[in-house]
């Protein structure tokens, strides 16, 4: 049990959350890193793509969270939940980058 790095990731998770709902739902597009408003074709699908995306994100740090509590902190479930969730975070990262493009007007 690992309480410290489990209240960090808590807050980081409640955080992450709430940018994600923020732009999900109330659609604060300009949340999102490098938004231009004049080369954005659809910002409803922006805002909902990123969103969802930052809402996993958000559930993803949650889950750890709960690992890093419920666990021994030298345990091997929660080394690989770490590389996991670091593994998962680059590759959404990179879903991100290249799904946001499909928003965009073409140059």
């Amino acid at each position: 049990m690992n309480g410290p790095a489990a209240a960090i990731l808590l807050s980081s998770a409640i955080f992450v959350g709430g940018l994600g709902i923020a732009i999900k739902y109330f659609g604060h597009t300009e949340l999102i890193a490098g938004y231009d408003p004049d080369t954005v074709t659809d910002e409803a699908g922006l805002a909902s793509f990123v969103g969802t995306n930052i809402l996993v994100i958000a559930g993803l740090l949650l889950a750890l969270a709960v690992l890093e509590f419920t666990q021994p902190a030298d345990g091997a479930a929660t080394d690989a939940a770490w590389i996991g969730f670091l593994i998962v975070v680059f590759a959404l990262t990179g879903w991100l980058i290249v799904g946001s493009r499909r928003f965009e007007r073409g140059e």
